[in-house]
């Protein structure tokens, strides 16, 4: 799970493994597997950061 914040300040998280894509536009849409799309203020960079870092820590549990 990544924690992002919605365009009213409102912090949320989102499973990272749900992420198809991210794209500037120019704010950062999140658009999850199901077709859902979610506007954040985080950029896309950050985003994909978060969702490196997330993969990373599981794949250590993984080992």
């Amino acid at each position: 799970m990544i924690a992002a914040t919605r365009l009213n300040g409102k912090r949320f998280v989102v499973n990272a493994e749900q992420i198809r894509y991210v794209e500037s536009t120019p704010d950062t849409m999140i658009t999850l597997m199901n077709g859902d799309k979610i506007m954040v203020k985080e950029t896309l960079e950050e985003i994909v950061s978060l969702a490196v870092q997330y993969q990373r820590q599981i794949r250590v549990f993984q080992t």
